[in-house]
């Protein structure tokens, strides 16, 4: 699995946090918000500027924040 600086993978687990949040809790403006900027830490973090992710890359990173998981051959069994 590949190797994602530390404030790349907290900004993910928090992202994915929040989401569930969100789901739970529809229509929250705060976490909305929160979403927002989450989204725009992970997705334009300088460890992307080398080059822009391939997929694989992007389920990797999901899986920091998917709570039980991290396991990616899992999904590729599926």
């Amino acid at each position: 699995m590949r190797s994602f600086p530390d404030d790349l993978a907290r900004a993910q687990r928090e992202w994915s946090s929040t989401y569930r949040q969100l789901a739970e809790h529809p229509g929250r403006t705060d976490l909305r918000r929160r979403l927002h900027r989450l989204s725009t830490q992970v997705f334009f973090h300088p460890h992307w500027r080398r080059r822009r992710p391939h997929p694989a890359e992007w389920w990797q990173l999901r899986d920091l924040g998917r709570p039980g998981t991290g396991n990616t051959a899992e999904r590729r069994d599926r």
